[in-house]
């Protein structure tokens, strides 16, 4: 059920995008009365599941999700309607335009996908606000994973900053970004009540960025072990253990922090143990129980914010607006920067590409609004970044083409066009093959 609502999350975002990316070039396009033949959601090759004409234009969904089209007349696309282009040019063609409306044609469809990922980044925060958890706040420091033991840190730590960026609300992924996008290459923290700096080996860029890393913590916040819920039929359900519970030890071995107690189970699977809870914060009890296969007991802690307060930031629709641009940009300048990290080979393009069963993880496999417009404004930037790559077939190819008419004076054949845009067909449909390729190897393989 969860991989069924990702897919049609996936599928009503890239909808929506689709149609009005194309809607982009459509408007346009009829502005400067340039007939659009057709006005497809998905491809169509040999058929199409909807279809309908209005006036010059066809109007269907194809079978094929792997983007959406318009085709206009008297234009080299994906099409490849070359028998058109051997016709005198007609004056509602794409051809017969000024350069100057043909780029503005161009233009629209990333332009209207800009434009909605900060529109929809500035109504999340409008809608729904921000709330984080202030590092300040966090007592205990950090619980430390695997990971980050590796890069040196230890429970307790209480992290200061990552390189010159103040580490002020607590989340392991701005640490993360911060050493992958900007080189970080120091975490000062407190740790026994001194202040140190901790070395990041550049190694670190190419770890964290790996397909293995990307749903694993470096830490978490440190917390008591309170239980949150106790499953049915486990075993802490069997031995006694209810909710609010404080675990304070295993097999008289003291746990004052979940994570202490996860280390313990973790590493005595299938045994009879004896675990000692505080309840109702008087009464201490001994509880027999025996951990499962997998050294666990069936519980569900309670989050930092049962101990820590958090903040929440409401937005009137006038702060909404800026603020949702400055997200909008800022990850689109993390968008730049990771490239420039892959042309320097510090991250490997097969570790961070992911075809539609990575996109639509993202999604959760629970239907959230929240998440659902924001990863829908994400999408919306990227693809409105990745349709101005200047490779031939993208909207970027013809920018750039059209950009060196407008300098030149010169305007490149229709032969030399065709041309170019069945190389860029194929280099697009080899990433797009590449990258969902990868999904099925990790899925299948690793």
């Amino acid at each position: 059920m969860d991989y069924v609502i990702m897919a049609g999350q996936l599928i009503l975002s890239l909808s929506i995008l689709i149609v009005l990316h194309e809607m982009g070039h459509f408007f346009p396009a009829r502005l400067f009365n340039t007939r659009v033949e057709k006005f497809y959601l998905f491809f169509d090759p040999w058929f199409s599941l909807f279809k309908i004409k209005k006036g010059e234009t066809e109007y269907g969904i194809g079978w094929l999700p792997l983007g959406g089209y318009v085709k206009i007349s008297g234009m080299i696309d994906e099409s490849f309607d070359s028998e058109q282009m051997k016709q005198p040019p007609q004056p509602w063609e794409f051809r017969s335009k000024p350069a100057w409306q043909r780029l503005i044609i161009m233009l629209g469809g990333v332009t209207v996908n800009f434009i909605l990922g900060l529109f929809l980044y500035s109504m999340v925060l409008w809608n729904w606000g921000s709330e984080y958890l202030p590092n300040e706040n966090l007592k205990y420091g950090i619980a430390v994973d695997s990971l980050g033991m590796e890069m040196g840190l230890q429970d307790g730590d209480h992290i200061l900053a990552i390189g010159n960026a103040p580490f002020e609300k607590f989340n392991d992924r701005e640490v993360i970004r911060e050493i992958i996008i900007n080189n970080a290459n120091t975490i000062r923290l407190e740790r026994g009540g001194q202040e140190i700096s901790l070395p990041i080996d550049p190694k670190w860029v190419g770890i964290l960025s790996s397909y293995e890393a990307k749903d694993q913590s470096l830490f978490t916040a440190r917390v008591p072990f309170v239980a949150a819920e106790v499953l049915e039929e486990s075993p802490a359900a069997k031995g006694g253990l209810k909710v609010e519970d404080e675990i304070i030890a295993f097999n008289n071995t003291p746990t004052p922090f979940f994570s202490d107690f996860y280390r313990q189970a973790s590493t005595n699977p299938s045994k009879d143990v004896t675990v000692k809870v505080v309840r109702n914060k008087q009464d201490t009890l001994n509880l027999a129980m025996t951990t499962t296969a997998e050294g666990k007991i069936g519980v569900r802690p309670v989050g930092p914010d049962y101990f820590f307060d958090t903040k929440r930031q409401e937005y009137t629709l006038a702060e909404a607006i800026p603020a949702g641009i400055s997200e909008g940009l800022g990850f689109l300048n993390d968008q730049l920067k990771a490239f420039g990290q892959m042309f320097r080979g510090r991250i490997k393009a097969s570790e961070s590409l992911g075809g539609f069963g990575a996109i639509g993880s993202m999604f959760g496999g629970e239907w959230v609004w929240e998440r659902f417009w924001t990863m829908t404004a994400v999408l919306s930037l990227i693809l409105a970044f990745m349709n101005l790559l200047p490779i031939p077939a993208l909207d970027g190819g013809h920018v750039m083409f059209l950009l060196f008419e407008v300098v030149t004076g010169k305007k490149p054949s229709d032969k030399f066009m065709e041309r170019a845009t069945m190389v860029g067909f194929i280099i697009v449909m080899a990433l797009v093959l590449y990258a969902n390729g990868l999904d099925i190897f990790r899925s299948w393989f690793k």
